[in-house]
């Protein structure tokens, strides 16, 4: 399938320059040789499948980018200035500029209603399709109603009620102005969408990376989710939010009225949906993995099959429902993710790199949170955590790759060292800055200012030298995890807190740890926090920290980096740093960055309409705050 798909893509520049209207007098009687007549793609079956398989362009890479939306949460933070992060993270950004979000199509305004557009062009054609071949143009039009469902879920979680076109715009339209639809009826429009999809492509065999029955269940099951959540609550939020509750036209943000309950159950039996469905990976444990069992389990399911190291199953990439896949043949900057996000000591990029905020959120293996205050647990921060800390992250000590050959002899052990150590004799020692510090002897402007990097989505095969070669991790749009998370936050809601805890539990057992006993507000909060952990750097927080409303105390906060400093013991004598507790005493050091100051604004929970998109359309109300 994926043979076909990648021939298809050959002839998608030809079908991009599509002539979408013609001209009563032709200046000559020629045609373009690089491009086909738009009557001509739909009398052709391969053609009409190039077209609607180019509309997947607007996915990009998923998220895997150098400039992660990670960054724009309380996950990471952004190394290299100048590409509008901090904009973002100070809550400065205006509908004059979007900042950072200006810089990815799949959060664009204007690019994913081009996207639309195609869609609608393609539905409109495939409604009485002029090729024979009618099981492939029910697909065709099953991936379109996908597709179109899916770029309006982006606008509504990002700009909230959006207008709802479904139909092409040719020119000589009387008015092309169109004002926003409600939320509601944005919800309704794309739950009509994915249910129509979903009947049209059952039984069909799509092919990875492409829209299925089981895709559009998995996105009805995220969209319902944020339409039960606090921020899409119009009573709710206005309570917890003085910027909404003075906006004029709430029901652009959210429900006005109906009952909520009934918007959780809807949200239940969409995500239960998806669980009955064949997919997930070792949800059947009775009791917790081992430790090493659970970081396994976890670097398996990032990897989603797509890495040949050694201990990676690749039976987990059965968690992945709808997925971004990449191809040998192809150069795409998702396949330098080792690259873009790797420590500067590898001759790396160190694009996105993960915050202490993040880390502490890491409980110990005992379940107990982490404590600064707590001596025995800051004696070593890295030591006894939950076993998905070690396949997150990259940390000072961390075993990893072997070292290129211009840097082994310094580190012939291949650990990461993000620290400052002592090296010599105790008491005449010199300061050595760690190879993958800020100030690291090998590439200083490169380094990690928080004192971490990623390793979850970086393939661990060390034959893959991250700077030189490519990886083929695919990217998650959806895994099965997610509709686990799904179910068990609307039972919670609804006051059905076993059955969410049966379900937790299936994922921390999986994980490694134990299992979860709270109810109430109690277990709300260990709810999201196991999704936070679960699903970091999966373009959950982002949303997550926004629709339960808890952003001005998570997105809010200054970004906090971690010192590392190790001291020779009295007596040792070190010619070749590696760590050891043997031979060193190590502190760890917490420190508020001053790179970014980040803070919020309620103005925050949705993204502004921007200037020029007000100016081409009078009629579209502005966001509150803006």
């Amino acid at each position: 399938m994926k043979n076909r798909i990648n021939s298809i893509s050959i002839i998608i520049m030809m079908v991009s320059g599509i002539v979408l209207s013609s001209c009563k007098d032709d200046f000559l009687n020629t045609k373009p040789l690089g491009e086909v007549e738009g009557g001509t793609t739909w009398k052709d079956a391969a053609l009409s499948e190039a077209f609607v398989t180019g509309i997947y362009g607007g996915l990009g890479a998923g998220g895997f980018n150098e400039e992660m939306l990670a960054s724009a949460s309380d996950e990471s933070l952004f190394t290299h200035s100048g590409r509008g992060f901090n904009r973002v993270n100070e809550s400065s950004i205006t509908d004059d500029d979007l900042a950072w979000f200006n810089r990815q199509d799949l959060y664009r305004y204007d690019r994913m209603y081009g996207r639309i557009r195609a869609c609608n062009i393609a539905l409109m054609n495939l409604e009485k399709p002029a090729f024979d071949d009618p099981i492939m143009a029910s697909r065709l039009k099953g991936e379109a109603l996908f597709l179109r469902a899916y770029y309006y879920h982006q606008l509504v979680r990002l700009f909230g009620g959006v207008p709802l076109i479904d139909k092409p715009y040719e020119t000589g339209s009387a008015d092309y102005t169109v004002a926003r639809n409600t939320f509601e009826e944005s919800v309704n429009f794309i739950i009509k969408d994915l249910d129509a999809a979903a009947v049209l492509l059952q039984g069909k065999n799509t092919g990875q990376g492409r829209a299925s029955r089981d895709a559009a269940l998995a996105i009805k099951s995220r969209i319902l989710l944020y339409a039960a959540s606090d921020l899409h609550d119009m009573p709710t939020a206005k309570s917890k939010s003085g910027i909404i509750s003075s906006f004029a036209k709430p029901e652009l943000l959210g429900y006005v009225s109906g009952n909520r309950t009934a918007r959780w159950t809807a949200a239940k039996a969409a995500a239960k949906a998806v669980l009955d469905l064949p997919y997930g990976y070792k949800l059947n444990l009775s009791s917790p993995a081992s430790s090493a069992e659970g970081s396994a389990n976890y670097l398996s399911i990032a990897m989603g099959g797509g890495s040949a190291a050694p201990g990676i199953d690749k039976s987990a990439s059965n968690e992945l429902i709808f997925g971004r896949y990449f191809i040998i043949i192809k150069e795409e900057g998702a396949q330098r993710m080792g690259r873009n996000l790797g420590p500067n000591g590898y001759h790396n990029w160190a694009g996105s790199t993960p915050v202490q905020n993040l880390v502490d959120d890491y409980e110990m293996m005992d379940g107990t949170k982490f404590d600064w205050t707590d001596p025995a647990k800051v004696k070593d921060i890295y030591t006894n955590r939950d076993p998905r800390f070690k396949a997150t992250f990259l940390y000072d000590g961390a075993d990893w790759k072997p070292r290129t050959s211009n840097v082994a002899g310094i580190d012939p052990f291949n650990q990461i060292q993000t620290g400052v150590y002592e090296v010599g004799t105790f008491g005449a020692a010199k300061t050595f800055n760690g190879l993958d510090a800020r100030q690291s002897s090998i590439e200083n402007w490169n380094g990690s200012w928080t004192g971490y990097y990623f390793r979850k989505f970086i393939d661990p095969d060390p034959a893959i030298v991250d700077r030189d070669h490519k990886q083929f991790i695919p990217w998650p749009f959806f895994r099965y995890t997610e509709a686990v998370f799904n179910y068990a936050e609307a039972c919670i809601e609804l006051g059905e807190e076993a059955e969410a805890r049966t379900w937790l539990n299936k994922i921390r057992f999986r994980a490694g740890m134990p299992a979860i006993t709270e109810t109430g507000l109690a277990l709300k909060n260990r709810y999201r926090n196991e999704r936070r952990v679960e699903m970091v750097y999966e373009e959950q927080r982002f949303y997550d920290a926004r629709r339960w409303m808890i952003a001005p105390t998570t997105l809010g906060n200054k970004a906090v980096i971690i010192k590392v400093q190790g001291k020779l013991k009295p007596g040792k004598t070190v010619a070749i740093y590696k760590r050891s507790d043997n031979d060193y005493n190590y502190t760890y050091t917490p420190e508020v960055t001053g790179l970014e100051n980040r803070s919020w604004n309620d103005k925050m929970y949705f993204l502004p309409m921007s200037r020029a998109e007000i100016g081409r359309n009078n009629k579209l109300i502005q966001n509150p705050g803006y």
